[in-house]
């Protein structure tokens, strides 16, 4: 499947400012099963989506559309998120692009560091979208700050009485 700009509901094709404020959105996610989901809900908020399924994808998409921020699966086919944000940091055409990070494990030490290194942000998944859609919003309306605090779920409760 060929990743392309999702179309942006209430925007006919031609109205290039009203899709130029619209704040776009780089999904990198090899489950069509999460990135799909994922925007669906961040167009219903307003948002443009962009939805890469692999490293390669995610490179030329960011470096061709140059969306406002990217939420980067660490756990991809091709290459690792981290290296994948590697490169697009080290890329003076894609340094600027704010970065979240999104994975499915507890992230310790030296994975730790790398992603506060290169990514303002990381949530775990299974990601819920109103989480991830909030985070994104501050990220993109709080450009000054240097990281935004971690969000984690706690563990669990066992249900029961």
């Amino acid at each position: 499947m060929r990743p392309l700009p999702s179309d942006h509901p209430g925007h006919p094709a031609g109205e290039e400012d009203a899709i130029m404020a619209t704040p776009t959105i780089l999904i990198v996610e090899d489950s069509p099963d999460i990135s799909d989901p994922l925007a669906d809900a961040f167009r219903f908020d307003g948002f443009a989506t962009l939805q890469a399924y692999d490293a390669v994808q995610a490179l030329q998409l960011a470096s061709q559309h140059r969306p406002d921020l990217i939420l980067m699966d660490i756990q991809l086919p091709d290459l690792d998120g981290l290296s994948v944000a590697r490169t697009l940091k080290s890329d003076p055409v894609t340094e600027h692009i704010p970065i979240v990070a999104m994975t499915a494990y507890d992230i310790l030490g030296d994975q730790a560091r790398a992603i506060s290194r290169m990514c303002v942000g990381y949530i775990q998944k299974p990601v819920r979208p109103r989480e991830l859609i909030n985070l994104t919003s501050a990220v993109l309306k709080l450009p000054a700050l240097p990281e935004l605090p971690r969000i984690q779920r706690p563990p669990a409760r066992p249900s029961g009485g």
